[in-house]
């Protein structure tokens, strides 16, 4: 799979690896190769801005990848078999992953800024984040979560 920018080509292994291609010298991008999946690794899809990875194996998950930094940014899991293809949309905020089992799984919100997250966590747990929360995951003098009527 070429990167957007068509300057890099990702290869997937069945020696659970991932490596990322300079394609105008056909030299590896990187010292190493993306490890992490504990089977063979079936497809690879840059997101649209090029600085993410995903990745399915027959490991039962898809992993989401620092192209940078070639760190595992997420796995995701809860297919029944391999995941044999991973697709993003166009905008980059929703992974599809088709797996053997039958099933495909959309994740939404995989890529999101992270205003856009702290956003999701407070739709989803319904409340601001706790002093301890704040203190771990958001470093703020005032309240993470707007409330109804605070502008």
């Amino acid at each position: 799979m070429f990167s957007p920018d068509g300057h890099t080509l990702a290869t997937a292994s069945a020696d659970r690896t991932v490596r990322l291609w300079d394609v105008a010298t056909g030299r590896a991008r990187t010292r190493f190769a993306l490890t992490g999946h504990t089977d063979a690794v079936e497809s690879v899809a840059f997101s649209p801005d090029g600085k993410s990875l995903a990745t399915s194996s027959t490991d039962r998950t898809a992993r989401l990848w620092d192209v940078t930094t070639g760190k595992i940014r997420a796995t995701l899991t809860g297919h029944k078999d391999a995941v044999l293809s991973v697709v993003f949309s166009p905008d980059g905020h929703t992974l599809a992953t088709a797996s053997a089992d039958r099933t495909v799984q959309l994740q939404v919100g995989v890529l999101l800024a992270p205003s856009g997250a702290i956003q999701q966590i407070c739709r989803t747990v319904k409340r601001d984040f706790t002093p301890e929360e704040r203190e771990a995951y958001h470093p703020s003098r005032g309240p993470v979560c707007p409330t109804p009527g605070s502008s």
